[in-house]
């Protein structure tokens, strides 16, 4: 392992016996070849010299590829001369003897600083020689040994001395000590066998060199010679692993014996700089091929899976699916392990291990392998990489739909995540994993949740909780919210409660859900929860309304969507995209934050529909209420803002064309409806296309239908009442096409009511009017009413701030400042107002929060929360 370089001039012959062979002085006409030459040596002759050389044994090789001898012709130059060139090997070697000498030099000075950033680099020079399959070298062994010599005098004379090191260079010893310990324990067998005969173990090592690196005979090149090895350890190396030839052209050697050092060295360059990500997923797929046990099988699953989770460093694009498909495999595959071998456990916390030692169940106390590691962080990693990869993916093309498809075997992995946790008993994984599952359905209609429970059916691996036990969609909802209520966190009970009020709105069941959302109060304590909760609840809020809208509830459903359409950021506070107001500008941290919350496009609430049956609900609401006052006070005061705005500005219009879009549509139908031509308004509703996409339309288009002919009958009263003195039910009925029963149904509840200053007459069917004209005492007085229940509004309001109120819908969906409206919803108030056929009296309700506003308006014959 001699290095030298020699000049022309040089005469000197000091050297080594293997340089006097080489450097032949200019009298020796015909050298013989030096009998054993160094392993790996190369030779260049250089020209300018005045010695001779007719030397015909020059067939070592100066090509740095083969090694391979090879052949000079007689008639060289007799002035060349020959110079050595290190090999590889020969190099690695002479840096790693350069950084002991210098771990030497700071020994002498007591420098642990020094000696621990030397010992650093020594210890990668020696794992890439273990990374090329080459042996380590017995000076690092010997380094080790008096290292740990060292350390323990260093120590011993630290206690001793009175005079302390300073802190830096104590904390670096102490290091050290850490470090050759646990080097010297990956080496163990080693560092023995050198303490017991350290002259053997060298000489063991330079036979080891001298088989490794033996030149092949002339007639074959090296290539050929390791093909002939190759084929004749052919049994052999079949039955302890493979080689692969990795970069560089080094072999590689994977086996079950190094699969654990393997596994270390992967793990050690996990998170570095220059990682080949790539490079180490194809290395940990070669353990899991050659991994024999369940112990190493479980290791290597574990980090494979990880190593695919950070091969996408960025935290904005989404993983590449077919690592994504992989690393469901593998999850899968590492479920099924832990599920059918009782005996071995992956959990989060452990007590420490060897992580170089196999372990197999007779090793443990308790006969159970716990092994560190998480399963419901795969299974969380997978679902949110689906969903981020969702979100990148144009969903009007082709490649959305086939991934969408993915969301079975998804649902799969989620399922028998389920059923090990059920069998392992471990309560909290077992709730996220619930959850996960539970996200799946909630907002699915049945045929689709029918799909996803045959799919994971088929499983050897099932769930407790599953639709053939449950019998329907909405049971099995039902029984994974229950147990979420009972066993999961305070964040999960709120997930699973509005995850089950949303189930029951999609399902119509606009009671029950109404009921749910008022008894969990959670519209007070919603401002505080993180930004994906609030976005929850906003969905579940807005399908409750549409729940009313379908069920023929308009009252209910204009006043549940009201407050959402007031802060005029639907999209945003949905998730469904992000408003851009005017002289504003995000930051690149709040847009890539904006568009990291947004939801998938096959789970968004369609807007339009969604504005459709907010302003339809407006219009029957406003357009009696506009009849029934004649002030332009209160007029002004109305309860749907934006239709009242999108109202004004369509009067404003100087012509009005051919309804194009959903408002124009609707702003027609209202006037229509203002004028007494119901009929009209009626087709103006029923012409717009956005209904289709609603579930059960056909229902939805005759309430419509019935809803615009009870509220045409009450405009029609409100308008023309002050120009009768009686009017007929019959004709009242047959105007409106509506039954006898309904009119006077409607008439009764007007009166009752106080909206209208009438009474009627049974026996001769008719609608009596009454007009009562107020003093001006009194009108007075009604003024005042007004002006003190404004006062008791502004109060309220003020002191629900200084409360700690606030936040709701006008809240940002990021959390940030938005207009602080409280959680209540602005209930409707009676009015002490002024018709034009009398007087008729009327509370005035509280502006309270969304619970009590909600529950209000849902009085009279309904039930209450």
């Amino acid at each position: 392992m001699s290095r030298f370089f020699r000049q022309a001039d040089d005469s000197d012959s000091d050297t080594e016996s293997s340089e006097d062979e080489l450097m032949s002085s200019d009298e020796e006409a015909a050298p013989s070849k030096p009998a054993a030459k160094p392993a790996m040596s190369r030779f260049l002759k250089t020209a300018g010299s005045d010695s001779s050389s007719s030397d015909t044994d020059d067939s070592e090789s100066d090509d740095d590829e083969s090694d391979a001898p090879k052949d000079e012709s007689a008639d060289e130059s007799d002035d060349e001369r020959k110079v050595k060139i290190m090999s590889a090997a020969e190099k690695r070697l002479a840096e790693m003897e350069a950084t002991g000498k210098t771990m030497e030099n700071a020994l002498k000075i007591n420098d642990w600083v020094a000696i621990s950033n030397e010992f650093d680099k020594l210890a990668r020079m020696v794992q890439r020689q273990s990374n090329v399959a080459e042996p380590i070298p017995s000076f690092y062994i010997r380094t080790l040994v008096d290292l740990e010599s060292s350390i323990t005098n260093a120590l011993a004379k630290e206690k001793e001395t009175k005079k302390k090191m300073n802190a830096t260079n104590a904390r670096a010893l102490t290091a050290m000590k850490q470090k050759v310990r646990k080097a010297a324990k990956e080496q163990e067998d080693a560092v023995k066998r050198y303490q017991a005969d350290p002259e053997a173990f060298e000489a063991e090592y330079q036979a080891q060199i001298a088989r490794e690196t033996a030149p092949p005979t002339a007639a074959r090149p090296a290539q050929a010679a390791r093909k002939a090895a190759a084929e004749a350890a052919g049994d052999e190396e079949e039955a302890d692993g493979f080689t692969e030839v990795g970069k560089g052209g080094k072999s590689m050697q994977f086996s079950p014996d190094n699969i654990f050092k393997n596994l270390q060295a992967v793990q050690e360059a996990r998170g570095k700089k220059n990682t080949d990500r790539a490079e180490q997923i194809k290395i940990l797929e070669k353990l899991l091929e050659v991994a024999v046990t369940t112990y190493q099988r479980l290791r290597v699953l574990l980090a494979l899976v990880s190593s695919r989770f950070d091969y996408n460093a960025s935290v904005t694009s989404h993983m590449p699916i077919e690592l994504w498909t992989a690393a469901q495999r593998e999850v899968d595959q590492l479920i099924a392990i832990v599920a059918s071998e009782p005996a071995y456990s992956v959990q989060e916390i452990t007590e420490d291990y060897d992580d170089m030692a196999e372990r197999t169940p007779e090793t443990e106390k308790d006969g159970i392998v716990r092994i560190r590691g998480s399963v419901i962080s795969f299974v969380d990693r997978l679902d949110d990489e689906f969903t981020k990869s969702l979100q990148n993916i144009d969903p009007h093309g082709t490649e959305y739909v086939e991934r969408l498809k993915d969301e079975k075997v998804l649902y799969m992995t989620i399922c028998r995540a389920e059923a090990f946790y059920e069998a392992s008993n471990q309560d909290e994984p077992l709730s996220r994993v619930v959850m996960r599952r539970l996200e799946h359905i909630y907002s699915k209609p049945d045929p689709v949740v029918q799909a996803l429970e045959s799919a994971a059916d088929t499983s050897d691996v099932k769930p407790k909780l599953s639709l053939t036990s449950q019998g329907s969609s909405s049971a099995l909802i039902h029984a994974m919210c229950v147990y979420l209520y009972k066993s999961g966190n305070s964040l999960l009970r709120t997930r699973a409660m509005l995850s089950h009020v949303y189930h029951y709105a999609l399902h119509n069941d606009f009671y029950t859900a109404r009921d749910m959302l008022l008894m969990s109060h959670l519209q007070e304590s919603i401002h505080s929860a993180d930004v994906a909760t609030q976005i929850l609840y906003n969905r579940t809020v807005v399908q409750l309304g549409l729940c009313a809208f379908r069920s023929g509830l308009i009252k209910e459903a204009q006043s549940t969507l009201q407050d959402i359409f007031t802060t005029q950021r639907v999209k945003e506070l949905l998730a469904q995209g992000v408003h851009q107001q005017r002289y504003q500008t995000l930051t690149p941290e709040q847009e890539k934050a904006e568009k990291q919350r947004q939801l998938p496009f096959h789970m968004h609430i369609n807007t339009e529909l969604l504005e459709a049956a907010f302003l339809v609900s407006s219009m029957l609401v406003e357009i009696p209420l506009l009849a029934s006052i004649d002030s332009e006070e209160l007029k002004r005061k109305a309860i749907s803002k934006p239709f009242r705005r999108l109202l004004d500005f369509a009067d404003r219009q100087v012509f009005t064309g051919p309804p194009e879009s959903t408002r124009d549509h609707i702003m027609q139908a209202s006037k229509a409806l203002q004028d007494g031509e119901w009929e009209k308004c009626r087709d103006l509703i029923q012409s717009i296309k956005i209904w289709s996409l609603m579930p059960g339309a056909p229902a939805v288009m005759e309430m419509l239908a019935q809803r615009i002919q009870e509220q045409g009958l009450r405009t029609y009263l409100f308008t023309y009442a002050p120009h009768y003195s009686t009017l007929s039910l019959t004709l009242l009925a047959k105007t409106f096409s509506l039954p006898i029963r309904t009119v006077m149904s409607t008439v009764s509840k007007m009166i009752w009511n106080e909206e209208l200053s009438a009474s009627l007459d049974q026996s001769g069917g008719v609608v009596v009017f009454h007009r009562i004209e107020m003093s001006r005492a009194q009108q007075l007085a009604q003024t005042l009413s007004d002006k003190l229940g404004t006062m008791v509004d502004q109060n309220e309001k003020t002191l629900d701030v200084k409360m700690g109120g606030g936040g709701g819908w006008g809240d940002r969906a990021d959390g940030t400042k938005g207009e602080k409206r409280g959680e209540q919803t602005q209930e409707r108030r009676g009015r002490g107002e002024r018709t034009r056929g009398g007087a008729r009296g009327g509370g005035r309700g509280g502006r309270g929060r969304f619970a009590q506003g909600l529950g209000n308006q849902m009085g009279g014959g309904q039930r209450n929360a």
